[in-house]
């Protein structure tokens, strides 16, 4: 197809002007022959011809056309047709980020982080089903028009874009996107999670705070990756709750990072705190970059020794054998303190040693391999920490269905010989409360269980008897509400003599193991722990009804036991109070919404909650969003007359 104004795209569409274009291709604004305007983005005529693009592209669209979230620009179609392949989306008209931040520069804090916040909150909701943007960037970011100011005005765009085109073959020396907002691991392997998106975020947001990225800087695109993953970010002059925030988003460890439901509770949190800061001036000058603290590493292109070279620091790692070795070495760097990083204006400092290593790169070896060193877990250099080292882990899970996230920080405190544990409860789209559950065991499965001492929430032990759920060690942390894209925080302190970095890290991962596992334990029944526990909802009708009568509808939760429709969440026509289980995964009816999914052929109240049957059919299908469980769907059902 020529893209030209007045060509037919597929069968309901005609492409009427060109608004704007990219690297994957150009935006149009569409005509639809059944509705208003729309965007199309039509890729570039090669990628048709690239069978394994194509097989992604049809792939992707089951989950792009169920992405639903007001921060999210809406995918309505996908469009395969010969040279032609198009995402059909919904028109947001007042720009991008990128073309405000180039008229108003850097913005107040009180403006940037509801900005910031937003977009996590589009994040989470595509991370809650499985989906990695993967190119978060001020460009992906619209601004809807009208909106009653800059936080409710974005709208995340391009999602599965970058996952479409990246994953076909690349060239040796390709970066794929914009190195100034790609995470290390991105970097490193070319795949990206979740946490992925979270910093490219953090970079979005040191630029709306200054003016430019972090890393952004004189040299290549090679030199502006390799600062990702070898240096510390300027430090900007921001209050200090804010600097910690933006500093754990940009972590080169993916595991040290908020999820995007953690982030964006935080940042909504400070955003009243901060309104009246102004913005901070236009970052100028040559940006100095410290490095970061961790074991250099050298890399040099040798012919094959059979005998490691002698070195004052013990032997290099054995690499094996190649035709072409790479032989990379730790050498001493000197300690630095967090009070001796360079604010953004300071003087330009020479560094031989980078400058040498970017020089003798030329090629993605390098920069792939100073990638993978750095995201290595750093054990082998701190064999046996000293009893007075500030000992410390972190840990989190992946987002519940019920949109729950879980972060666990532990630290060694050496003046209560206690572990004080900090964890962090985030919600997506919906509020949740009630009874959680969190083990705490000893170190050794041989050890008694400690005498926690908690705050933050009200705790007693799990009681297997009452809640079924049989864990060792195990707590029930009460009057844990978590307000919608909000995050509450919990202290537990644990008196545990951990005097080595492993088994700290060690007692966390296993606590963290063991309470996923009591959670999803299939052979427990009941309604214990629901926003942890609960795995899905069912929609269940008669397979017929009358026309012209309420419709019967059950909402049944699905536990990691099965179905139990003996204890239902929710029976519509109902003037009964919610049940305890909606309430703590959807802050009660309010959290319930039904949908017509048959054409008209049904009907539903204003307050979502009630569905008649109108007209006859022989198969309908009811929508609704429960909580975070969106795109719910019924088994099809027939409306037929009166016997």
């Amino acid at each position: 197809m020529t893209a030209s104004p007045g060509a037919a795209l597929g069968a309901r569409y005609r492409l009427l002007e060109r608004i704007g274009s990219g690297a994957a291709g150009e935006v149009w604004r569409v005509g639809d022959a059944q509705g208003p305007d729309l965007a199309a983005k039509l890729l570039r005529r090669e990628h048709a011809h690239d069978a394994g693009l194509v097989e992604r592209f049809v792939r992707e669209r089951s989950v792009l056309t169920r992405l639903r979230h007001p921060h999210v620009v809406e995918v309505r179609d996908l469009v395969v047709e010969g040279e032609t392949l198009a995402i059909v989306m919904e028109l947001v008209g007042g720009g991008s980020l990128r073309e405000l931040l180039r008229v108003e520069g850097p913005l107040p804090a009180g403006r940037a982080l509801p900005v910031a916040a937003s977009i996590l909150d589009g994040l989470a909701a595509a991370h809650a089903i499985g989906t990695v943007h993967r190119d978060v960037k001020p460009d992906n970011v619209l601004l809807a028009e009208g909106a009653a100011d800059l936080g409710s005005a974005v709208r995340v765009s391009d999602f599965g874009i970058a996952h479409v085109v990246a994953e076909g073959p690349r060239a040796t020396t390709g970066i794929i996107g914009t190195p100034e907002y790609l995470s290390p691991e991105m970097l490193a392997t070319g795949e990206a999670g979740p946490p992925s998106d979270v910093y490219s975020t953090g970079v979005l947001l040191y630029e709306l705070l200054c003016g430019r990225t972090p890393f952004a800087g004189l040299g290549t695109d090679f030199a502006v990756a390799y600062r990702h993953v070898s240096t510390l970010p300027p430090p900007l002059d921001l209050p200090p709750r804010l600097a910690s925030l933006l500093d754990r988003m940009l972590a080169k460890d993916p595991l040290s990072r908020p999820t995007a439901p953690e982030a964006a509770g935080i940042l909504r949190s400070l955003a009243p705190e901060l309104a009246g800061l102004p913005a901070l001036p236009v970052a100028s000058g040559v940006p100095v970059f410290e490095e970061a603290d961790r074991p250099g590493t050298v890399l040099r292109g040798v012919a094959v020794a059979t005998q490691p070279e002698p070195t004052d620091e013990g032997p290099a790692p054995e690499l094996g054998p190649s035709s072409q070795a790479t032989v990379l070495r730790s050498v001493p760097r000197r300690e630095r303190r967090a009070s001796e990083r360079p604010t953004v204006a300071a003087p330009v400092r020479r560094r031989g040693g980078l400058r040498m290593i970017l020089a003798a790169a030329g090629a993605v070896v390098l920069l792939v391999a100073a990638v993978v060193i750095a995201v290595q877990p750093r054990g082998g250099d701190a064999q046996a920490p000293a009893s007075d080292a500030a000992l410390s882990a972190r840990q989190q899970d992946r987002p519940l269905p019920t949109g729950l996230g879980v972060t666990r920080s532990a630290a060694w405190d050496a003046t209560r010989g206690s572990v004080v544990v900090e964890i962090t409860y985030s919600a997506q789209s919906a509020p949740l409360s009630g009874a959680l559950l969190e083990v705490l065991p000893g170190l050794d499965a041989a050890d008694g269980c400690p005498a926690v001492t908690w705050s933050g929430a009200t705790a007693v032990r799990n009681q297997p008897s009452v809640t079924g759920v049989g864990a060792r060690c195990g707590w029930s942390l009460t009057d844990v509400e978590v307000a919608a894209q909000g995050s509450v925080e919990v202290t537990a302190v644990v008196p545990l003599a951990v005097t080595e970095q492993g088994a700290l890290d060690a007692w966390l991962s296993g606590a963290a193991s063991v309470t996923t596992q009591a959670i999803s334990d299939s052979a427990v029944a009941g309604t214990a722990y629901p926003v942890q526990r609960l795995r899905g909802v069912r929609i269940e009708t008669p397979a017929r009804t009358v026309s012209q009568t309420p419709l019967p509808v059950t909402l049944v939760p699905v536990w990691p036991s099965g179905a139990d429709p003996v204890n239902p969440l929710l029976v519509t026509p109902s003037s009964g109070p919610a049940t305890s289980m909606l309430d703590a995964i959807a802050g009660g009816v309010g959290g319930v919404r039904f949908s017509d999914g048959c054409g008209g052929a049904v009907a539903v109240s204003s307050d979502g909650l009630t569905v008649t049957a109108l007209s006859v059919t022989p198969s309908c299908e009811l929508r609704a969003r429960v909580g975070a469980f969106s795109d719910l769907a019924s088994s099809p059902f027939a409306i037929t007359t009166r016997d």
